[in-house]
């Protein structure tokens, strides 16, 4: 297994087919089965309510960064584990700012005019939410959009700013059995501190 300084994978091995052709309907399945868990986490967590949702754009209600945090914390941890025992590979995203800006304030105008993103918005459809319907029309407008715009897109906006695969353990020069602890703790520290002074309720 190829390293880095760092002992992590290197680009060049997560970058590697996932495998041959009848593992796809596996990874389709295992993909179903856990888009199923997640939606149902999503609603059993209050966050496919349109009124926790606004209320977090306008720092009233801090449900969702509660569950979102403790997302990242558990994911983070779940997805080191299951990377050290060689059962999953990495696929990272390269950093190209000039399409992650553009990205997110698109993301952002969208998320602020309709209070959903594309898991609550599904999430809140499953719920009954018949506002929602209008959020997904728009998301599959817009994939189709997207889609036609792709080769424009890599010709001209992935090029702005390309820095390639950046990762904070690479940037830090530090270990992920370092990097995943520290990082746990700093954003358990921060849940706490968002229940005890920000939003107290469960």
């Amino acid at each position: 297994m190829a390293q880095d300084e760092t002992g992590n994978p290197t680009r060049d091995e997560d970058s590697q087919p996932d495998g041959p052709p009848e593992n796809r309907a596996v990874q389709l399945g295992l993909g179903l089965f856990f888009g199923v868990i997640f939606g149902f986490l999503l609603q059993k967590g209050g966050v496919a309510k349109y009124e926790v949702l606004i209320g977090m754009l306008l720092l009233e209600d801090f449900t969702v960064a509660k569950v979102m945090t403790s997302a990242v914390v558990v994911g983070m941890i779940g997805i080191y584990a299951l990377h050290s025992a060689g059962l999953v590979k990495l696929h990272i995203k390269p950093t190209r700012y000039g399409a992650n800006m553009l990205g997110g304030i698109l993301f952002g105008i969208g998320f602020g005019l309709a209070a959903y993103c594309p898991g609550t918005g599904a999430a809140a459809l499953g719920q009954g939410n018949f506002d929602a319907i209008a959020v997904l029309l728009g998301l599959m407008a817009g994939s189709y959009v997207f889609a036609e715009a792709s080769g424009w897109l890599s010709r001209t906006v992935n090029h702005w700013g390309d820095r390639g695969v950046l990762t904070l353990d690479r940037a830090l020069n530090l270990r992920l059995r370092v990097l995943v602890p520290a990082v746990a703790i700093v954003l358990v520290l921060a849940l706490v501190a968002i229940h005890v002074f920000v939003d107290p309720t469960p």
